[in-house]
């Protein structure tokens, strides 16, 4: 991947929005989600209420995909750069041992998600990366394995990834 591939890659991973598609009873289902980078370059951190629509999805489905878009500034929306991942989604039990590293992680990046911290109705899910495809713009599409991505999230350094292995 060249340079500037690679920067637009890890510019989308650092977006804290995702679209985060799900499926209900077979059907597509899309909904957006506050994003944490896990550690390591295992994949992206979410934390739902139990009563939202996709959290069930996951329980009851784990594969999901995320969509991080750049902003939409005058361009094209054609040639917005946007990366879709598809993964699958793993819920974090308070008992697994992670649960508060995962808290401290998804503080560090959204500090005013301590009130829901609190609510018992809202659990951590890691999404682990399978495939993905970059759109770095009109014409520049890449698809990408799981390791490509995990190797570009684990280079992305920033201050709310903590080892949560």
């Amino acid at each position: 991947m060249d340079q500037p591939t690679e920067a637009s890659l890890q510019a989308l991973l650092a977006i804290p929005v995702a679209a985060l598609g799900t499926l209900h009873a077979g059907a597509p289902f899309v909904s957006m989600v506050p994003v944490a980078l896990a550690p390591g370059g295992t994949g992206f951190l979410i934390h739902v209420s139990r009563l939202a629509q996709h959290t069930r999805d996951m329980t009851s489905d784990p594969r999901v995909s995320l969509m991080l878009m750049a902003p939409l500034t005058d361009q094209d929306p054609l040639a917005l750069p946007r990366l879709s991942l598809e993964g699958r989604a793993e819920v974090i039990t308070p008992e697994s041992g992670v649960h508060a590293a995962a808290a401290q992680v998804y503080l560090a990046r959204f500090p005013q998600a301590e009130l829901t911290l609190g609510l018992g109705d809202f659990s951590f899910f890691l999404i682990q990366i399978e495939a993905g495809r970059l759109v770095s713009g009109f014409g520049r599409a890449l698809s990408l394995e799981a390791n490509q991505i995990q190797a570009a999230l684990a280079r992305v350094s920033r201050p709310d990834t903590l080892d949560i292995s």
